[in-house]
């Protein structure tokens, strides 16, 4: 059976009648599912499809009450996630979390728990510069090929000093060959 186009703005306006909080925690339970939310990101989620503000707040609350929802928990795993596939800076995260609704004590709490762990921006730039290594290397030049690591962390939010020094051990491949070469003749019996 074909499915029927609805309206948005008659979808918005049936879910404004709802009365069943059972209804709004479906939704919110549907939302969740995809991926950890924060309280901001659901509130929003749920306001935006047309259920009553009151309605919205008893289901967060109760879905707080439960541990679905649990900004601190969220913004870890945020971090978590970056870190380990699309590396960001302390500023870039900052900034994402905010724009999720997580709230300045958390993320200080959260960046300080990164830093003391040892995934601060330093290991977090060399993973994205490892990450993208063969591509710099495709750079003969070895100025340009520290300039393009310098610009690729840049653009993930890292802030200057940790772009400079990270990039700065952005060595030649000539250079790594050569000393790997000098290396393995010393160790080798001759």
């Amino acid at each position: 059976m074909p499915r029927r186009y609805v309206d948005p703005a008659e979808r918005r306006a049936r879910r404004a009648e709802v009365d069943d909080p059972e209804v709004v925690m479906e939704a919110a339970a549907t939302f969740l599912a995809v991926r950890p939310r924060s309280v901001d990101e659901t509130r929003r989620r749920l306001r935006d499809h047309g259920y009553r503000p009151g309605l919205v707040e008893s289901v967060v609350d109760r879905l707080i009450e439960l541990g679905y929802l649990d900004d601190e928990a969220f913004a870890r795993a945020w971090v978590e996630s970056r870190d380990r596939s699309r590396p960001r800076g302390e500023g870039a995260l900052r900034r994402e979390l905010l724009l999720k609704g997580v709230v300045r004590d958390v993320i200080d709490d959260v960046l300080a728990l990164r830093v003391e762990g040892g995934g601060g921006d330093n290991a977090a730039a060399r993973r994205l510069v490892d990450s993208r290594r063969t591509s710099l290397e495709r750079e003969p030049d070895e100025r340009m090929r520290r300039a393009a690591a310098y610009a690729l962390l840049a653009r993930s939010g890292f802030d200057p000093e940790t772009c400079r020094e990270v990039s700065a051990g952005v060595v030649s491949v000539e250079a790594e060959g050569a000393s790997g070469a000098a290396q393995r003749r010393r160790r080798s019996p001759s």
